[in-house]
């Protein structure tokens, strides 16, 4: 591939239990561990969302599955290799107490791989709740990853591939292929590609002339302590864009905001924000414009102090003036299932009630809705955090039971 480096087409999930090999399996296909916050080397898993960029080859002179490869030259032949296309992968934790940041990295996910070690029984409690939480965000391109083969016997390896095969009988995932692979040693990572080309293909993008919109993933402050006031930088905003294109040097503004909660009444406030884009990127490439597709990271001449940790989070991003209603109240559309999810014993989901409290994950946001009026099939909901939402999305619902929250369901927003 000569020239500039094209923007990455899609975003693909790395979903699965915690400890699977999600974070392996990322640096296997694009040689980035995406795991750097110190908080995570501390303790060895994933909390935040990690993203890595890579681009996929095809070997004109190797036979399958020598000839899918992420290099420019074939590493079995030493041909030089056929660009297929540039892809995203978001990294989501594993862990039973991250499922908000894992909701929040399944709303701008364009297929998944879901994750499976053969060492273990399947399935674990968040192999199940991840591939409900794909379903529920309605992605069905999914490949399965049989992970971690190389520390188990056949005998074992073939086991776990009929628990699989079992378990997702009657889901989404029912007849996805099941790839074994060791991540930690890149075995059969040619063959996983080939997958991902075949089932994971680039979605139509249709809304490029409509006004610019992104759901923010994550947002950061990249100043070093210590750093001259004359060379501090806006802070970053990344996520990933459902339609229009942006430029440097556009307008945006941002919704719900700036959030805070008023001292006096105990009630939250929000007030949006514009700013002007100074810098795009994906990965490490920079670009003048982006469009739909993978994961951007925009630069803007926000103070940083909005976007460190996260804080916007959740809030989408756009066009002056064309970006949905922020929302105080909410009505949904239920959808209940009829046990709860990722709990090791069956619990069943009891009826909503007036004055429940429900975690609702709306794309990339999450806030607290405090049921006021449930209904048979409909409930309707005061926010504890405003949020940006328009009719006719889904919203995963779950609430806390054993201690904390489990998925019971996804609602519509009808109001």
């Amino acid at each position: 591939m000569s020239g500039k480096v094209p923007q990455p087409e899609l975003n693909i999930g790395m979903v699965g239990h915690v400890d699977h090999g999600k974070t392996t399996l990322t640096e296997a296909l694009s040689g980035i561990w995406t795991d750097t916050h110190s908080e995570e080397l501390k303790r060895g898993i994933t909390i935040y969302l990690g993203y890595a960029d890579t681009s996929f080859y095809r070997c004109p002179k190797c036979e399958f599955p020598k000839n899918h490869t992420t290099k420019e030259v074939c590493p079995h032949c030493g041909s030089k290799t056929v660009f297929l296309r540039r892809v995203s992968f978001v990294d989501a934790p594993g862990h039973e107490t991250l499922l908000t940041t894992m909701l929040a990295g399944a709303a701008i996910m364009d297929g998944a791989l879901l994750l499976v070690a053969a060492n273990e029984p399947c399935p674990q409690p968040q192999t199940r709740e991840h591939l409900l939480a794909l379903e529920f965000m309605g992605l069905d391109r999914i490949v399965i990853v049989q992970n971690k083969i190389d520390i188990v016997s056949e005998e074992r390896a073939r086991e776990n591939y009929k628990e699989i095969t079992e378990f997702v009988k009657g889901t989404i995932a029912e007849g996805a292929p099941i790839i074994p692979v060791s991540a930690h040693f890149d075995a059969n990572i040619d063959v996983l590609i080939y997958a991902i080309e075949k089932m994971i293909p680039t979605p139509p993008r249709k809304r490029l002339e409509e006004p610019f919109r992104m759901h923010i993933a994550r947002s950061f402050d990249v100043n070093r302590p210590g750093t001259h006031w004359k060379d501090l930088v806006g802070g970053i905003i990344g996520g990933s864009i459902t339609r229009g294109r942006v430029r440097v040097g556009d307008e945006i503004e941002i919704v719900p905001g700036i959030t805070g909660k008023d001292s006096k009444t105990g009630k939250y406030f929000y007030e949006p924000i514009s700013t002007e884009v100074t810098s795009l990127k994906c990965g490490t490439v920079e670009y003048d414009e982006l469009t739909p597709g993978g994961l951007a990271a925009i630069g803007t001449k926000l103070d940083p102090t909005l976007t460190k940790k996260d804080q916007l989070r959740g809030a989408i991003v756009g066009a002056p003036g064309t970006l949905p209603p922020v929302r105080e109240h909410i009505v949904l559309e239920t959808h209940l299932m009829e046990y709860v999810v990722g709990l090791s014993t069956q619990q069943k989901v009891e009826k909503i009630k007036t004055g429940d409290m429900l975690l609702l994950n709306i794309g990339t946001a999450n806030t607290i809705g405090v049921v006021t009026s449930p209904r048979e099939d409909t409930i309707e909901m005061r926010l504890t955090m405003p949020v940006a939402a328009e009719d006719g999305q889904r919203v995963a619902l779950s609430k806390r039971v054993g201690g904390r929250y489990h998925i019971i369901g996804y609602g519509i927003i009808t109001g």
